[in-house]
């Protein structure tokens, strides 16, 4: 590593440094990619979206996640706190649908495989490295890593930031903004013996909406299910009982739910993730942008989260290719990420500040294709967060009714 300048250093090898790795690799640049953690390891988020699947295919990976047996996912299904039935969305009818179906994944593999493909494109991936030290100058960065107990200097023209929630630039900089509307919890694990309706319904994610929280179910395998729950974090707190005692009595008092897992077992131990919401300030500065969660994370709701890592490690990649050949435009491009990657946040953060009111359950649920609102509120729900104006005046229609 020494005395090579690379074109593009990355911190995090999450699905956003994974894909933006992977995608300049394959473009010829010499890319170096740390990783503080070994590969696989468990996480959360496993539900996908089916505008990934473009750049899944650009990157070549399908075939990858058939060897993996990804199970395919045709759509969703959201309930309400007193209902067996709800309202199902396929995929197949989003507002000009390109595709049917995404993938639910266990994320430890799906990582791996993400991560794996960056190596093989090309790029130098480090794993259980750290970066303990970033120093910018008018040419450059340089970064001091570690890796068992030894130091080292690696340069690089461009940085990338995908260090997830705990960004190393965000710490830096001091950008990062929580949304405080949102401060939320998440307490899940992962079951068998879950019970799933046949055919392509049993791989729909399951949303059930209570009202002072709402649970997931999806079939991440064949027989393992994730479940969880998402609440305030204050009702928690009050709760002064442990994450594992909260979630099974949760589980047990909602009727849907309590119902599907009759025959269900814990097969991991109960996970709880807190202080989710929040934005950075900024994307991008001198030689540096943060991209998929170091950029930002609204909220678990509608599987936005491994989408809007793809999308702006894919956006990352392309604006540094060009960055590459036309140095002094850096600052104009840099800019264009910037909004493109805050402009896919803000359909979420409005979608998910619509999804905590009582109201959107009531329209949601009693749906009406007036004006073709069903399939643009469809194509959101399956990542379409471009600017097609027919998409947008039908949700701009579709908040007004939830808000009237």
């Amino acid at each position: 590593m020494g005395s090579t300048m690379y074109d593009v250093a990355i911190i995090g090898g999450g699905p956003a440094g994974s894909t933006a790795a992977a995608l300049l690799a394959q473009a010829g640049r010499r890319v170096i990619l740390f990783e503080r953690e070994k590969f696989p390891r468990f996480h959360i988020g496993e539900s996908l979206l089916p505008f990934s699947m473009k750049a899944f295919t650009r990157l070549g990976l399908h075939e990858k996640f058939s060897r993996a047996g990804f199970i395919k996912k045709y759509g969703g299904e959201i309930i309400g706190a007193c209902s067996e039935n709800g309202t199902k969305f396929y995929f197949k009818d989003g507002y000009r649908s390109q595709t049917d179906h995404a993938y639910q994944v266990t994320r430890g593999d799906f990582d791996k495989v993400l991560l794996d493909h960056a190596r093989e494109s090309g790029a130098h991936v480090h794993e259980q490295t750290a970066v303990d030290g970033i120093d910018f100058s008018h040419d450059g960065i340089q970064l001091g890593v570690r890796s068992d107990g030894s130091f080292r200097s690696v340069r690089a023209r461009y940085l990338v930031d995908a260090s997830g929630r705990n960004s190393v630039l965000g710490r830096q900089f001091k950008i990062k903004k929580t949304y405080d509307h949102l401060q939320k919890l998440s307490i899940f694990a992962h079951y068998e013996g879950v019970w799933r309706r046949d055919g392509i319904d049993g791989t729909l994610t399951v949303l059930v909406r209570a009202v002072d929280r709402w649970f997931w179910l999806i079939p991440v395998t064949a027989e393992r299910t994730s479940v969880g729950m998402v609440l305030d974090s204050e009702t928690f707190r009050k709760s002064k009982v442990t994450a594992e005692d909260f979630l099974e009595q949760a589980l047990a008092e909602q009727p849907t739910i309590a119902k599907r897992m009759t025959n269900a077992r814990r097969v991991t131990k109960v996970y709880l993730e807190a202080d989710f919401s929040y934005r950075s300030a900024r994307l991008y500065g001198d030689r540096w942008l943060l991209t998929g969660d170091a950029a930002g994370f609204i909220d678990p709701i509608f599987s936005s989260g491994v989408f809007l890592a793809v999308f702006s490690g894919e956006k990352c990649a392309d604006v540094l290719n060009e960055v590459l050949d036309r140095p002094r435009k850096a600052k104009r491009l840099f800019a264009r990420y910037e909004r493109s990657v805050n402009r896919a946040m803000g359909v979420y953060l409005r979608f998910v500040n619509a999804w905590y009111t009582k109201e959107f359950i009531e329209v949601f649920l009693a749906p009406r294709n007036v004006l073709g609102l069903a399939p643009a509120v469809n194509a959101v729900l399956g990542g379409n967060v471009g600017n097609s104006f027919p998409i947008r005046w039908r949700m701009w229609v579709f908040y007004f009714l939830v808000w009237l």
